[in-house]
């Protein structure tokens, strides 16, 4: 699929984002929607010792009701950042590849970004350069309307809904139950490394 493809932003998003954004010459991020809850947008999925768990990035309520997903401001009344931060280490700790990528993750969460888009694209960035994917990322600047074309995937990579996608299997720490396809992509990076591009 070579060529723009409009994406969703996403807090470390799953293992398919970044297949898709593999084949792509150009991402379009979209900036402009209004913020959907319950969605990639500020959450992610991690193996945990216990299973699937999923943390998410709180939001300030205020008027999230038709609001522009660029003016979504990030709670820090909670103490999200130490509980993402034990719930990774915990996850991933003991993976071939937490004590490399671990120390660019943390820095990036705990730096306080004001705005959620913000500090996606910052995650985003970071990954890509993890495992070596070159693209060019810019945002919207104008909502289109959704659309069944084969470039938008803004609302077709979501926990509500199975997309089809079929993850190649890797190593997973805690796999006792057989792989478990669907999470973040940083369960990938840590089990993997050096070689989670070839495996998107």
């Amino acid at each position: 699929m070579p060529g723009i493809i409009l994406l969703s932003t996403a807090y470390l998003p799953p293992v398919e984002y970044f297949a898709l954004i593999k084949k792509a010459d150009r991402i379009l991020i979209e900036k402009e929607e209004n913020y959907l809850k319950q969605t990639y947008r500020n959450r992610c999925r991690i193996l945990s010792p216990n299973g699937l768990q999923v943390i998410s990035v709180p939001v300030k309520r205020g008027s999230l009701h038709k609001t522009k997903l660029k003016d979504i401001e990030i709670d820090y009344s909670k103490r999200w950042q130490q509980i993402h931060l034990r719930a990774i280490s915990a996850s991933y700790g003991s993976s071939p590849y937490f004590q490399y990528y671990s120390g660019e993750l943390e820095r990036i969460i705990t730096s306080d970004h004001r705005f959620l888009l913000d500090l996606n694209m910052k995650l985003l960035e970071s990954i890509l350069s993890m495992i070596k994917i070159k693209v060019q990322v810019i945002y919207t600047s104008v909502f289109e309307p959704v659309n069944e074309s084969d470039h938008d995937f803004r609302y077709r990579i979501t926990p509500k809904v199975n997309s089809g996608y079929c993850a190649k299997e890797y190593y997973q720490v805690f796999s006792k139950r057989g792989f478990t396809p669907g999470l973040s992509i940083i369960d990938l990076i840590f089990n993997m490394g050096p070689e989670s591009s070839g495996l998107l």
